[in-house]
């Protein structure tokens, strides 16, 4: 099942929005700037990726410090008088992406309402993720050999012993794919749809969800208990190659870089639909589900809303992908350009003084020495009168200090 989760289903890859998200490793403030309890976190030993918050404090990482740039794949749709949007994302990040562009920014702001593929802060979504599975069935799909196999990938993943041991067995090594990318400084802490519902929330705008969670756990299981166990040996295949962080961290700069061409040849260069059950997850992620989000999103638009709806970037390409599936609906769809810069860093602001007095007294010392000087050199130009221009100005000086 390679990496398919990344850029398709927000709601589920642990950091890719892993099936099942971070959700059950996190608390429901999830994006980890205010304070995640990532149980991640507790696994700390030299060998272990920083955890998220962790991440912030090396040297420049810290969110404040800077530019908010536009990443990503937009469109707008518009029909009835009104423009909705379309936002292709990625289910993880790094600490600069978590401040939308300028451009997402705005048209975030002229929405009415966020749509997401899951509300991951939703409580009922929440229960449905992270309900255990049946025991029995987790002791026949992660056994022996297999179940060998997957301790040691939570062992490498720096996940305490027993942390999944009741989900359901794909999400058990789903969960662990996000985690390769964060020796590249990619989380699912900072996944784009979730740092847009923060954005969302902290201004009154209403998040929906385009699915359930019971629809996504269908969609990540498969039609039979064989073919889950098919796609848990893949996801271990790919995690014990050692492939995986390198695939990861393509996909990520594909992203931020808008790269929609490359991305609509993704079955191409992904190495992820070669055997019957990868085919068919494709299918499942992406051509079976796109009609569903499509109705969420039309349904939405002619209630009166103006939805900005934020899914997955493989939703978004290819004559099946959501802007296609919109155009065919009646909205002229046209795609906004992103121009991703490099971050800048925010400059420094100037070290604060203790008092404006103390600050003012020094600033006129200053000045009068600055003036001084140049009156000494005009002095020995044009003599004596040139001496007295200092004293003439320095209550003018004070004065401007003061305001």
């Amino acid at each position: 099942m390679r990496i398919l989760r990344t850029l398709f289903a927000p709601g589920r890859n642990f950091d890719l929005k892993a099936p099942a998200r971070s959700w059950f490793f996190s608390c429901l403030p999830r994006l980890a700037l205010a304070g995640a309890c990532s149980v991640l976190a507790a696994a700390a030993h030299a060998a272990c990726p920083p955890s998220a918050i962790a991440s912030l404090g090396k040297p420049g990482s810290a969110v404040g410090q800077w530019n908010a740039v536009d990443r990503g794949l937009l469109w707008r749709a518009d029909r009835d008088g009104r423009t909705s949007w379309l936002y292709g994302t990625i289910h993880l990040g790094r600490a600069e992406w978590v401040r939308p562009g300028p451009t997402v920014q705005k048209a975030l702001e002229q929405s009415d309402a966020l749509a997401l593929e899951l509300d991951a802060r939703d409580p009922a979504t929440m229960r449905a993720m992270t309900q255990p599975a049946d025991p029995a069935l987790v002791a026949r799909l992660l056994s022996g050999e297999r179940a060998q196999r997957l301790a040691r990938q939570n062992e490498a993943a720096c996940v305490p012993s027993g942390t999944m041991a009741g989900l359901q067995p794909i999400l058990q090594v789903t969960a662990l794919a996000g985690l390769v990318a964060r020796a590249d400084g990619l989380y699912p802490e900072f996944g784009v749809d979730e740092t847009l519902a923060v954005s969302a929330r902290n201004n009154s705008k209403p998040v929906f969800a385009l699915e359930s969670a019971a629809s996504q756990l269908k969609m990540l299981t498969g039609d039979s208990e064989a073919e889950e166990a098919e796609q848990i040996d893949a996801a271990l295949d790919e995690l014990e190659s050692g492939q995986l962080r390198t695939q990861m961290k393509e996909l990520a700069e594909v992203w931020a870089r808008g790269d929609v061409d490359k991305l609509g040849r993704y079955p191409e260069w992904c190495n992820c639909v070669n055997t019957p059950a990868e085919r068919r997850l494709m299918k499942r992620l992406l051509d079976d589900r796109n009609p569903g989000l499509a109705d969420g999103i039309e349904r939405m638009h002619a209630g009166g809303r103006r939805v900005f709806a934020a899914v997955g970037a493989l939703h978004m390409v290819g004559p099946q992908g959501l802007p296609a599936l919109l155009a065919a609906r009646g909205f002229t769809v046209a795609a906004v350009p992103l121009s991703a810069q490099p971050p800048l860093a925010v400059p420094a602001a100037p070290p604060k003084a203790e008092g404006r007095n103390a600050r003012g007294a020094r600033n006129t010392r200053d000045a009068r020495g600055a003036r001084g000087s140049q009156a000494a050199k005009s002095s020995s130009a044009k003599g004596s009168k040139g001496s007295a221009k200092p004293a003439q100005r320095a209550p003018a000086t004070k004065a401007k200090q003061r305001r």
